[in-house]
């Protein structure tokens, strides 16, 4: 049995930074929400806050249903 390292080290690049890319998504659309409550606060709309957070949890959940496809049909 033989380990191909560079597809090995390939998987693992691509997990790191798949992994990374979802987490500061999610903390920017908890960014988001946090700008749109402090926006209601001060008696502002706060639109570009929620616009925010829907786009980055829009593409969390992106990432997640197409890592959950490649899993089950890839």
């Amino acid at each position: 049995m033989q380990v191909k390292w560079a597809a090995l080290g390939e998987v693992f690049l691509v997990g790191f930074g798949v992994a990374v890319s979802v987490v500061l998504l999610f903390t920017l659309g908890v960014l988001g929400l946090s700008a749109r409550a402090t926006a209601r606060e001060r008696g502002a709309g706060g639109g570009v806050g929620q616009a925010l957070a829907g786009v980055c949890f829009t593409a969390c959940g992106g990432v997640v249903l197409y890592g959950v496809y490649l899993i089950a049909f890839g």
